[in-house]
This record gives C-alpha cells, structure tokens and sequence, in this order.
C-alpha cells in the first residue's frame, strides 16, 4: 500500500491534469451554455498543454545551449540536456488554442445576435 501511494504522491501533477482535464470534458459535455463549454474547451486545452510541460521537464538538466567547440571535442550528454521540443510544441499549441478561442467567440457573438440566446436548447427549438 505504502508503494503505491507513493507513487501517486510522487507524481501529484498528473493527477492535477487529469482533474483539470475532466472539469473542462464536463463542462464541454454537461453544460447546455455555449459559452460554459467553450470555457470548458479552454481548461481541457490548458491540462493537456501543462501536462506536456511537465513531461518535457528534467531535473538537474540544463539548458541546450552549448558551446560548439566543447560539443566537437566531448559530444553532448543527453541526460544533463533538456529537450526543448515539447515546450516549443507547446508554445505552438497556446496559439492555436488562443486562435480558436478567438474565432469560437466571434462565432458565438454572431449566434447571439442571430437567436437572442446562447442556450443550447433555445438555439434547438428556433431552429426546429
């Protein structure tokens, strides 16, 4: 039992993530709101990009900035390296976020103004 929650504590982030990432599913799937679920789409969009994050992350390592000679001459260790790919892919994935959250509230503002309501069902029953 005692390795067990151990190893839950020890990777508590995660366990932050997959909270995070059911709130956000929740409130996409649950609410009938069209502005709750895009809020829900955002924080399932955050849980996913911080939990890359984290993955990316070593501890002790440095960053990969090296000096070229010393690189010639040695090599390069890895271990004592981070790898810089997942946070600049992630760097890539807040601008497509903010893009989308962008591009959704003009869609949402332009439903607003057409039906008078945000309410899923609302929208629903003018339409049918």
């Amino acid at each position: 039992m005692d390795g067990t929650l151990g190893i839950i504590v020890a990777k508590y982030n995660y366990w932050i993530y997959v909270i995070l990432m059911m709130i956000g599913f929740y409130a996409m799937i649950g609410k009938r709101n069209l502005v709750k679920k895009l809020i829900g789409m955002n924080i399932f969009q955050t849980a996913i990009i911080l939990m890359f994050v984290s993955s990316g992350v070593k501890h002790g390592a440095q960053i990969p900035i090296l000096n070229k000679y010393e690189v010639i001459k040695h090599g390069v260790d890895a271990t004592g390296v981070v790898n810089p790919l997942p946070h600049v892919l992630m760097l890539t994935a807040i601008v497509v976020s903010v893009s989308i959250t962008g591009v959704a509230l003009a869609i949402l503002l332009r439903i607003y103004r057409q039906y008078g309501t945000l309410e899923e069902d609302e929208i629903l029953e003018k339409l049918g």
